[in-house]
């Protein structure tokens, strides 16, 4: 993976703000996908089904895995973000219902 910023030329405090930044990504991007997931959640709960769909939790993680390689990321690690994330959306959901 390619770094935006060559880090020899970056001081530790730039790097630290460029840390903070991508947190802030990551945080946006969680917000979104939890909007998504909830509105997934209302189209089940109008559908009349169930929470959980173990299928598409399988899906979701076969793709993090897969993402994970391209992006030269420990897959394991991906992997449990993503079960973390799934767990969060269905803990919604059901107190949503």
């Amino acid at each position: 993976m390619e770094l935006a910023v060559e880090t020899e030329e970056m001081s530790l405090d730039e790097l630290r703000v460029e840390i903070e930044d991508i947190d802030r990504e990551i945080v946006e991007l969680i917000a979104r996908r939890t909007y998504v997931a909830d509105s997934v959640a209302q189209v089940k709960a109008d559908r009349g089904l169930p929470t959980t769909d173990e299928g598409q939790e399988e899906r979701v993680m076969e793709r993090a895995g897969r993402n994970a390689e391209q992006f030269d990321v420990d897959s394991n690690l991906v992997k449990a973000v993503f079960r973390l994330l799934i767990e969060l959306n269905k803990v919604e959901q059901r107190e949503k219902r």
